[in-house]
């Protein structure tokens, strides 16, 4: 009987848990086993790139299912940047920094007892291991996963026979994204109920620390740009199964038959989709700049300079990110008239964006910084905003964009100023906070190599695809190697691939360290970095919520 007793207790406490803390955690634990895989991926990919005609015996043995005698499959090389794309924007990255940080932290900074709605809390989790399950499970189908990009673009991803990933493959994603979205939207009305109703009394929302406001400004813009991929993806799912033709225009022919149906337009399914993709960038870099602007008013000794204009810029970043979508489309054939005007407001986003940088060198001038693991983080955070705004500039514009689209250049972009900046933030966060999560500090000498490791080799695999995206290398293809053109880029892109494998080795460190610190870090005391913020003064372990 006791023995029953007692494992129902574990099981409450730590796998169907309501309390915030522990929900956090296992979003940033799923997240970290999915970004294994998502990680795997993108090393496969390079491997194509760098040696499309290369035999992998090795690696064809592990995957027959994508190789034909030692050579990757064209479609297998599609499924790859799909599911690798799908995987750590949504399923890493957006579970980590939101999912887990966000659970864990905001009742704790605004001095809650708990989210304002726990077992909802508890049940967003689960629907987002359940959609995690299923965009994996798509791997096992007998046709393959998705293969028409992570974007799952008509009329590619409405075909069934259109490629092998196009038949269930593509309906788990859709269904595992469905999923997500679900969890997304139930966890954004916990952040938004919890910082507005559940603050400590006195505490104003200007006194509140910048991650918060940014996790404020995350679940508006999750819960305002989310619904239009949910009608996006239950209208694809009609166009697949019932006839319908929202997305699948007159005229097309498949496997030398016309296409039953038409008159829908595939360009539909672009506005629907970038109408959340532009806003899923600042979902994911939000939570790194508050971060960033939090760290270095704690190891600066003094408040972030600006604290006012920091939070208002978050505020016109967000609001603007719904106004610059067709920044994604100059190519789809609108109007130049229309694509003067998003030139303009992607233009004018830039502005905000700047508050924050001059802010942050205002922070850090003539101060003492205390170079910790975390605050080196923060730094690269920093200084990926920057190289990534910049060249973020170049796309804004119809002329340069037209010319540098779907190119290595924007892979670079978009790697460097969206995906590194949220992954240096989730490496931040995990430093800083996990005194909090488990009361040891992890090891500064593992930390900071691994934050060099990362660093280097993040700029050695991302910078030099600015270079190639230059000289006309586009992305997803196959074979690069089969246009002349791009031949002298060989090069260049097996010095591409090696420096991502060097940084993916770089993140064996952060694995060891992490567990190693587990059980054997030092004991971090109650506020081991003297924060001013309202964490710390919780005691670390809570006893399930009743």
């Amino acid at each position: 009987m006791s023995g029953g007793g007692e494992s129902r207790g574990i099981l409450s406490r730590y796998v169907f848990s309501l309390d915030h803390r522990v929900i956090g955690l296992q979003y940033l634990m799923t997240a970290m086993g999915m970004a294994l895989v998502g990680g795997l991926l993108a090393l496969l990919v390079r491997m194509q790139i760098a040696w499309p005609s290369h035999e992998f015996r090795a690696v064809s043995r592990l995957l027959p299912q994508g190789f034909d005698e030692g050579i990757m499959k064209p479609e297998f090389y599609a499924a790859l940047f799909t599911m690798h794309g799908t995987i750590m924007i949504f399923f890493v990255l957006s579970a980590a920094l939101i999912g887990g940080f966000g659970n864990y932290l905001i009742p704790l900074q605004v001095g809650a007892r708990d989210m304002a709605f726990p077992r909802l809390n508890a049940l967003s989790y689960w629907i987002y291991l359940v959609s995690s399950v299923v965009m994996l499970a798509s791997f096992f189908t007998p046709s393959g996963p998705a293969a028409s990009g992570w974007t799952a673009y008509p009329p590619l991803s409405a075909l069934k026979g259109a490629i092998a990933g196009s038949n269930l493959g593509q309906d788990l994603w859709l269904v595992a994204m469905a999923l997500f979205i679900l969890s997304f939207t139930l966890g954004g009305l916990n952040f938004l109920a919890t910082i507005v109703a559940l603050r400590r009394p006195g505490l104003l929302m200007m006194d509140l620390p910048l991650f918060t406001w940014a996790m404020f400004f995350v679940a508006i813009l999750g819960l305002l740009a989310f619904p239009s991929l949910t009608a996006a993806s239950i209208m694809l799912l009609l166009d697949r199964h019932a006839g319908t033709s929202f997305f699948i225009p007159t005229g097309l022919v498949l496997s030398g038959e016309a296409v039953q149906g038409g008159g829908g337009s595939p360009i539909l399914w672009q506005h629907l989709f970038w109408f959340l993709g532009h806003p899923e960038v600042y979902i994911l870099m939000l939570p790194s700049l508050g971060i960033t602007s939090d760290l270095f008013g704690v190891f600066t000794g003094r408040r972030v300079f600006g604290y006012a204009s920091m939070v208002y810029a978050m505020a016109l970043i967000s609001g603007m990110s719904f106004l610059v979508w067709g920044h994604h489309m100059f190519v789809s054939g609108m109007s130049p008239f229309l694509g003067s005007a998003f030139a303009v407001t992607t233009t004018l986003i830039a502005v905000p964006s700047g508050v924050k940088v001059f802010n942050w060198i205002a922070s850090l001038w003539n101060r003492p910084l205390r170079l910790t693991t975390p605050m080196l983080w923060a730094l690269g955070i920093f200084s990926l905003f920057v190289t990534g705004g910049l060249s973020g500039i170049w796309l804004g514009q119809t002329q340069i964009d037209i010319q540098l689209h779907d190119t290595a250049f924007v892979v670079a972009h978009f790697h460097i100023i969206m995906a590194g900046a949220a992954l240096f933030g989730v490496f931040a966060g995990v430093h800083y906070w996990f005194p909090l999560f488990f009361g040891r500090l992890m090891n500064e000498r593992l930390g900071i190599a691994h934050f060099l490791l990362t660093f280097v080799f993040y700029y050695a695999t991302f910078f030099p695809m600015h270079l190639a995206g230059l000289q006309g290398q586009v992305r997803r293809v196959y074979d690069p190697y089969q246009y002349d053109y791009l031949k002298p880029l060989a090069s260049m892109n097996a010095f591409i691939t090696w420096a991502a494998v060097a940084l993916a080795i770089s993140q064996i460190l952060f694995f060891v360290n992490f567990f190693w610190s587990l059980k054997k870090g030092n004991p971090a005391g109650p506020n081991p970095w003297t924060a001013p913020t309202l964490e710390w003064s919780e005691p670390a372990p809570a006893e399930e919520n009743a």
